[in-house]
């Protein structure tokens, strides 16, 4: 069995301490494919010595991230654009919209959204999608953009049954995660009317660990505890699921 988690920080500092023995437990426990979303130029070579250290299951993203969209942003571009080309990268990402954080920077988190959806039409990559509180925006401009060349991944789903629909189709999949197994996530409640072939794996690690570990240091081997929860959701085998979702990432990251 192996099982990809398509959004995971393991340059973050939270993994400063234990980066390899972290990363060693998710391979044994079959996660073997790890994708690796951008947020800003600060943590480009943490990336880059990331995948040095783990080539065979590190694919690093570009992109530039909503909450770091500020003042500099077009210098921040620049960074993307030249990373882009100089070497290749599997997506475009994590991009979008952040509302939660701060409300007024909407304008230029818009501009540099549709810039980014560009960039990876240009390169003909998929794009990943990071959405918080901020729907209507995310699906006003993929609504301006789409085409049969974009495509991409929905991070960290936590919309309604609608809205997955909605995302669907602009050829995005989605990326579920540990929200799936809170008690109030909500999206356990429709998430099985969405057909697997829709839905890609997710840790967010960091962040967003699942249940039991909920308020805990995520990492991505706790990404078995998502699959066990949609497991139960969909009535299939743990291994059907892996299966899927794994061929689901290929399919959209072409790897």
């Amino acid at each position: 069995m192996i099982i990809t988690d398509t959004h995971t920080h393991l340059y973050s500092e939270a993994f400063d301490d234990d980066r390899a023995e972290m990363v060693q437990r998710a391979i044994d426990a079959n996660v073997k494919r790890f994708f690796i979303p951008a947020i800003d130029s600060t943590y480009t070579e943490a990336m880059l010595q990331l995948e040095k250290d783990f080539p065979e299951h590190v694919f690093l993203m570009a992109g530039l991230h909503p909450t770091s969209v500020k003042d500099n942003y077009k210098d921040e571009l620049d960074h993307v654009e030249d990373l882009l080309s100089k070497r290749q990268f599997c997506a475009i990402g994590e991009i979008g919209i952040d509302l939660y954080w701060d409300t007024s920077t909407l304008k230029i988190q818009v501009e540099a959204f549709k810039h980014q959806i560009r960039l990876a039409k240009q390169y003909q990559l998929p794009i990943v999608i990071h959405c918080r509180n901020a729907f209507d925006e995310v699906f006003e401009v993929l609504e301006e953009e789409k085409s049969e060349d974009l495509f991409g991944v929905f991070h960290c789903f936590t919309g309604t049954l609608e809205q997955a629909k909605q995302a669907i189709s602009y050829n995005m999949k989605l990326g579920i995660g540990g929200v799936v197994t809170f008690k109030n996530g909500k999206i356990d409640q429709f998430i099985n009317k969405i057909d697997l072939k829709h839905i890609v794996l997710e840790t967010d690690s960091p962040y967003l660990a699942p249940k039991p570990y909920r308020g805990k240091r995520n990492e991505s081997s706790y990404i078995n505890k998502v699959l066990e929860k949609l497991a139960e959701l969909y009535g299939k085998s743990e291994d059907d699921i892996a299966r899927t979702t794994t061929e689901n990432s290929k399919a959209i990251f072409g790897i």
